[in-house]
C-alpha cells in the first residue's frame, strides 16, 4: 500500500506507570534526556510520522509532572490511566472513533528511540498485509531458564524481542482488551491480547537500539544513542 493511501492513524502512549525499577524519585518517563522529558521524545517519534493524526496520553490522575512539560500545551488528548498498561490502553481506545481512526498505534512512553524509518516499516508491512503487527528485534544471546541457577538452556531460534509501536485494526484491538480484561487474563502487551483472542501478529524485525528505560543504566545508554543521532 503507498503511503498516500494509507488512513489516518491514531497513537496511544500508556504512561501512567511510575517506573519503580528506576529507583528515582519521579516517574521514569519525566526524567531527563539532553533537556526534554523521556516522554516528549518519545512522543515527538510519533509526531514525526504523517500518518499520526492524532495522539492519545494516558497519565495517571495524580500526575504532578505533565503540566510542566511542552506536551502540556500541545493538542495531545490526555485520558486518565488505568491500574495496569492494559488498562491505560483500553481507556484511551475509548476516546478514539475506529470510523475516523481505523488503525492505533500503541508506543512505550519509556522508548524514546524508535526511528520514524521503523515506524514507516511497520505502517507498511501491515497495511499491505492488512494484519496487525509488531515491532521485533531477533534475540541474539544464549538463553537460559532458570532461577538461582541454570536449569535449561534454550534455543533462541524464532525468538525475539518484543518491541513498540504495536500496531492494530482499533476496533479489533478494542475488543480484545476489553474481554481479556473481563476475563481475568493479565496480558503484557497489545500483542499478548491478539494473540489470546486468535488474531495473527506480524512481527516486523526493528532497530536494536529502539530500547525501553527500565532501570538507571539505560538512561545513560539511551544519551549515548541520541548523542549519536544529534551527530
Amino acid at each position: 500500500m503507498n503511503r498516500s493511501d494509507w488512513p489516518a492513524i491514531a497513537a496511544v502512549v500508556p504512561a501512567a506507570g511510575v517506573g519503580s525499577r528506576m529507583q528515582a524519585k519521579i516517574p521514569k518517563q519525566y526524567l531527563t534526556l539532553h533537556g526534554k522529558t523521556i516522554l516528549e521524545h518519545s512522543v515527538a517519534r510519533l509526531q514525526a510520522v504523517p500518518a499520526v493524526r492524532g495522539i492519545w496520553l494516558a497519565l495517571a490522575a495524580d500526575d504532578g509532572y505533565f503540566a510542566d512539560t511542552a506536551l502540556s500545551h500541545s493538542d495531545i488528548i490526555r485520558v486518565k490511566g488505568g491500574a495496569e498498561r492494559m488498562h491505560s490502553v483500553l481507556n484511551a481506545l475509548q476516546f478514539i472513533d475506529e470510523h475516523q481512526y481505523p488503525w492505533t498505534l500503541v508506543h512505550d512512553a519509556a522508548r524514546p528511540l524508535v526511528s520514524e524509518d521503523d515506524i514507516e516499516k511497520l505502517l507498511t508491512q501491515c497495511l499491505t498485509a492488512n494484519e496487525g503487527g509488531i515491532l521485533a528485534c531477533r534475540v541474539r544471546d544464549t538463553m537460559k531458564r532458570g532461577e538461582h541457577s541454570v536449569a535449561e538452556t534454550v534455543s533462541r531460534e524464532h525468538l525475539w524481542h518484543a518491541l513498540t509501536p504495536q500496531f492494530f485494526p482499533t476496533a479489533v484491538l478494542k475488543a480484545a482488551l476489553k474481554d481479556a480484561i473481563q476475563a481475568g487474563v493479565q496480558v503484557t502487551d497489545e500483542a499478548s491480547a491478539m494473540e489470546w483472542a486468535g488474531h495473527k501478529v506480524l512481527l516486523v524485525e526493528g532497530r536494536s537500539d529502539n530500547i525501553k528505560i527500565t532501570q538507571p543504566a539505560d538512561l545513560a545508554l539511551a544519551a549515548f544513542y541520541l548523542e549519536q543521532i544529534v551527530k
